[in-house]
């Protein structure tokens, strides 16, 4: 798990950061792949071995793609034409493949938080992406293909990372969407990637391009370990297995000791019991992953609040990230923070959940919110402990209806009102109940000012503290599965 603070490894720490770990001018073991490649990005051919491995240099991506942009230093100077510049050369061989396979090219934007000695964020601010980060996951998309190639060669088993075709009633509701913002999606029986690239490619540098992108990043299903092979979706790849990071995932390990036991390449490799047990290793590592990835967004949710509790009364811009029969959610541009604008906050209307539109519709006025629409919110208020936000549209801020969920009515304490997660200053008037996310239009139930289009909505109902802590949980969950996509790791 990868926490703002912390990193908590997989394997022991004197073996992760150890001996598992390249050390710049010594000796480690390794498993290596050799891959020929034409001018095209076609692989040729490729060769598995065991053997030892001297780092040259340890460089980040930001100093090689300054080196590639004719800005060397000292370290990547003497490398450029005989490393960087070949690797480029076959990465944009790779891409040329990309292309041509039809990958589905999503836009997934991340946050990087930055810490000062106290553990307090001092800033938050998108991650930058380069080539630099796109070459390396292009050669290790090439090496795990070698790895699922190898294995099913040599007749091992495999523990395939599996992405499925999104599900009809998934597509059923983007097919529903996009013919309502007046795109056309291929109704083929068999969609493969490039049918949602071509519906990204013309929403681009159009208002409404990050709405399609999130609300087909949403249709997609969420990848998986399996020993029973279907194939990866969004890579547009028969197979596909995880084979470059043993260090930090068990499946790779599990490849890596089904390659060493295969190809008899010498101990530790992969035993004929284990092999039986793939199937329900794959269910538990696939659950794993999403608990490790709900409690790595829970961790930035309560950083982000802390950094927001000094800001409560302040505006901020913003855009609508989910929609829900609860109210709306809002990503603020400067920060990525996700808050809750609860439904019966917002102005002067009936309203009435549009799931099929992403929408709360104004039943008497026709005012709409839309999922991506741009709004400008208050905050109302930032809970550390529960990693929630509290907002307001900021021309109806100052409204008093009461909120969706419960105030409790306990004293203001006298924590800090900045700090780290770890401060736990709970103030009065949180909302346990109102997470940050989710993503989509699938959250929990809970106290509703509406039901779905066409029904009436009914009285809102006292919502107790353990529906509270079970609206926070199916947050948490709709939150994380819909920004888990196929991604390429």
């Amino acid at each position: 798990c990868y926490f703002p603070d912390r990193v908590v490894p997989m394997l022991p720490f004197e073996l992760s950061n150890g001996w598992c770990s390249l050390v710049p001018h010594e000796d480690r073991g390794c498993m290596a792949v050799e891959m020929w490649l034409d001018k095209h990005g076609h692989k040729l051919r490729h060769k598995f071995c065991r053997g030892m491995m001297r780092s040259a240099a340890r460089l980040t991506y930001d100093q090689v793609q300054r080196a590639m942009d004719g800005q060397p230093d000292e370290t990547t100077g003497p490398l450029v034409d005989t490393i960087i510049k070949p690797l480029y050369g076959a990465f944009n061989a790779f891409l040329e493949a990309r292309k041509k396979r039809g990958v589905l090219e999503l836009d997934v934007p991340e946050r990087k938080i930055e810490l000062n000695d106290q553990g307090q964020i001092i800033a938050i601010a998108p991650r930058a992406r380069f080539d630099s980060h796109k070459l390396i996951e292009e050669f290790m998309i090439a090496a795990n293909v070698c790895a699922a190639e190898e294995l099913e060669r040599i007749k091992q088993p495999c523990m395939y990372r599996i992405h499925d075709a999104p599900s009809e009633e998934k597509l059923e509701a983007l097919h529903e969407f996009l013919e309502g913002a007046g795109y056309k999606l291929n109704k083929a029986s068999v969609l493969k990637p490039r049918d949602f690239n071509r519906i990204l490619e013309l929403a681009k540098d159009t208002p409404e391009a990050e709405l399609i992108n999130t609300v087909v990043l949403r249709s997609q299903s969420q990848a998986m370990y399996s020993p029973d092979n279907i194939g990866h979706f969004g890579l547009a790849l028969k197979k596909y297995a995880h084979f470059t990071s043993p260090i930090r995932r068990y499946a790779d390990l599990l490849v890596h000791r089904a390659l060493i036991a295969g190809l008899k390449l010498g101990e530790g490799g992969l035993t004929p019991e284990e092999g039986e047990r793939f199937e329900q290793i794959g269910e538990d590592i696939s659950g794993t992953e999403r608990r490790a990835a709900m409690a790595e967004r829970d961790a930035v949710d309560r950083y982000v609040a802390a950094y927001m509790s000094d800001k409560v009364g302040a505006e901020f811009p913003g855009k609508i990230s989910g929609v829900t029969h609860f109210g709306l959610f809002i990503s603020l541009n400067e920060t990525g923070a996700d808050g809750l604008v609860p439904i019966s906050t917002l102005p002067d209307d009936y309203y009435i959940h549009d799931a099929a539109s992403h929408a709360l519709v104004g039943q008497n006025r026709g005012k709409k919110f839309q999922l991506g629409d741009t709004v400008v919110v208050r905050i109302a208020d930032a809970d550390a402990a529960t990693g929630s936000l509290a907002l307001r549209l900021a021309e109806h801020a100052d409204i008093t209806e009461r909120d969706l969920i419960e105030r409790p009515r306990g004293r203001r304490g006298s924590a800090k009102r900045r700090g780290s997660p770890g401060d736990r200053s709970h103030r009065h008037g949180s909302k346990p109940g109102f997470r940050s996310g989710p993503r989509d239009a699938h959250g929990a139930g809970g106290a509703s000012a509406t039901k779905s289009k066409g029904k009436k909505a009914g009285a809102k109902k006292k919502t107790t503290p353990k529906k509270q802590r079970k609206l926070v949980a199916s947050n948490r969950a709709a939150r994380n599965s819909a920004k888990q996509g196929p991604k390429s790791d």
